[in-house]
């Protein structure tokens, strides 16, 4: 645990901001950190995924979508936050032609993932409501970008499991909201694929600790900060699969 103090808080989107830390972090893709940005209320920490670490920072990009993190977004440059970190597993790296499958802000650790992968063997399918975002940054970490969005602003108009064909692949990895992933899931094990899927559930204490981010899996319940927040995709029993979006 330390504190740290903010070097950049910034809007990308509407809702959607990026949060810039300097200094030297460790943390694989699909790792988080719990992040508190206040004194005594909300009394729990947040968890947000890493979205970069390099050599002289770590990026946080994250939905502001309740108290926490409307606080977190009125944040100024040297405002000082505290960070427990990294927890949880992140994505195994493996080789093979990959698709990585993304909707909403579950594209943010997925940018970090682009980095560890071979550019040449991966492309990338992202699904948004409507406006899009970090397309200009992603654009060229992977072979071939494919958009779509719901309302039509960008690429194709609907859902990105309608241009996603995973017979062309040999890895997938996924995160994003509950209905997109579970579809995502059902069509991994239709075609025989190997998927991990990074599961964003609300979580208490970040640790393993208090039990309150259960998953059901084939091998019992376990805990998504701890056994997770990335699963295997055919250790996950569907039906009990909830994505915190």
């Amino acid at each position: 645990m330390q504190k740290v103090k903010i070097y950049k808080n910034y809007q990308i989107a509407d809702g959607i901001y990026r949060m810039v830390i300097k200094g030297s972090f460790k943390g694989k893709p699909g790792q988080f950190y719990m992040i508190r940005g206040w004194d005594l209320e909300p009394i729990l920490w947040r968890p947000i995924s890493i979205n970069m670490i390099n050599d002289t920072e770590i990026w946080f990009l994250y939905k502001v979508f309740g108290v926490g993190t409307n606080i977190l977004k009125d944040l100024k440059p040297e405002d000082s936050i505290e960070l427990n970190g990294p927890l949880g597993n992140g994505f195994n790296i493996e080789k093979g032609k990959t698709a990585i499958v993304s909707g909403g802000i579950g594209l943010a650790p997925m940018e970090y993932l682009l980095t560890k992968l071979n550019r040449e063997n991966t492309d990338l399918f992202i699904g948004f409501k409507d406006q899009p975002y970090l397309i200009n940054e992603v654009e060229n970490m992977a072979n071939k970008v494919f958009i779509a969005s719901e309302d039509g602003s960008s690429g194709h108009k609907g859902y990105v499991t309608d241009i996603l064909n995973l017979k062309d692949y040999d890895i997938i990895y996924c995160c994003g909201p509950e209905v997109m992933m579970n579809r995502v899931l059902k069509m991994a094990a239709d075609n025989n694929k190997k998927i991990y899927v990074s599961l964003e559930k609300r979580m208490a204490c970040g640790v393993g600790a208090c039990l309150g981010c259960a998953v059901w899996t084939k091998n019992g319940v376990k805990r998504a900060c701890k056994e997770g927040p990335v699963f295997l995709g055919d250790e996950l029993i569907l039906d009990e699969v909830h994505h915190g979006k």
